[in-house]
């Protein structure tokens, strides 16, 4: 009976970290395709050897249905299932409008 409710609780643990999408914050570099931006996301790596952070950039293609975010703006955004060749991600929020 223990082992029932061990594994079952086991398997809600997995299912629950299964369902889980990873999100980003970036910033829009480019507006001109139709429904559709280009976020760099940067991130901070340590160097393996010298323990030196630096910065890296990410290029996301992401989907915007509305057309919504500018050139500029600091949006978040999430993945989701392949949109076409390059697109997995969606546009959640806009964070802050460029000025």
């Amino acid at each position: 009976m223990e082992e029932n409710r061990t594994e079952t609780a086991a398997t809600e643990q997995n299912a629950a970290a299964r369902g889980r999408k990873k999100s980003w914050q970036g910033k829009v570099v480019s507006d001109k395709m139709d429904k559709a931006i280009l976020v760099t996301v940067e991130r901070r790596v340590q160097h393996p050897v010298y323990k030196k952070y630096f910065k890296k950039t990410t290029k996301l293609m992401v989907h915007d249905e509305k057309n919504e975010a500018g050139v500029g703006d600091l949006v978040k955004v999430v993945e989701c299932r392949p949109l076409s060749k390059k697109k997995s991600c969606r546009l959640v929020e806009i964070i802050e409008k460029a000025k």
